[in-house]
């Protein structure tokens, strides 16, 4: 092969990358498998679309390498080719909020008011969860709790949480915390626990930002 065309078949490879993102779907995807993995029927239901779809958009990923599958009994289940995926995918998010003006008004139309809605830095999060004078909430489907959440936390999935709120202690702040800075789940959590009467937060991110900066998480087994 010719260098001139040894160049070019190395860049399209490279850009094969992009051109897997390059859907809104399957962006959401690989935001949905950043938090563990999970099967494609989970995922189809996670991005309200079909089984047949999601499938499709899981092997255009798969054949850029970014995701892998296990078959469990009849189930198939993906995840993230590795952690360097999810890296990707938090760069591509970061740059769209600095460059593409669309995206913040389109954010707060998704999010809505956020007025009431008051955020906690990680680095502040982990110094309190030390002391022990907070409650922290994973709002995020059980499944992804199980998969990781951060130490200490406890699974109160945002569909379920009206009816947990009686078991909360009314003296100490609670932090609620889902997918990421556009995760909508914390925001909703955060509305209903003042409405209840409690002093509640969000993080002001999510669990794979929690993670990658080795700040301390577990599992559910």
């Amino acid at each position: 092969m010719a260098s001139g065309q040894a160049k070019a078949a190395l860049f399209d490879a490279l850009a094969s990358v992009a051109q897997a993102l390059g859907s809104g779907r399957r962006a959401e995807i690989v935001d949905v498998l950043a938090q563990g993995e999970r099967s494609v029927e989970e995922i189809a239901n996670e991005i309200s679309q079909s089984v047949a779809n999601t499938s499709q958009h899981l092997q255009v990923l798969a054949r850029a390498g970014l995701v892998r599958s296990r078959r469990e009994g009849t189930r198939i289940i993906y995840r993230l080719a590795s952690d360097r995926v999810a890296d990707l995918w938090a760069a591509v998010r970061d740059v769209a909020v600095r460059h593409v003006a669309e995206v913040s008004v389109l954010a707060d139309e998704y999010l809505g008011e956020r007025d009431g809605v008051e955020q906690l830095s990680a680095k502040e999060l982990a110094r309190r969860l030390e002391r022990g004078d907070v409650v922290v909430l994973d709002v995020r489907p059980e499944a992804e709790f199980r998969a990781g959440h951060i130490a200490g936390a406890r699974s109160a999935p945002v569909d379920q949480l009206d009816a947990l709120v009686g078991e909360l202690p009314k003296r100490r702040e609670v932090v609620a915390y889902c997918r990421g800075p556009y995760c909508v789940y914390a925001d909703d959590a955060v509305r209903l626990l003042r409405s209840r009467g409690l002093k509640a937060r969000r993080l002001d991110v999510g669990y794979p930002e929690w993670q990658r900066a080795r700040l301390p998480v577990e599992t559910a087994g």
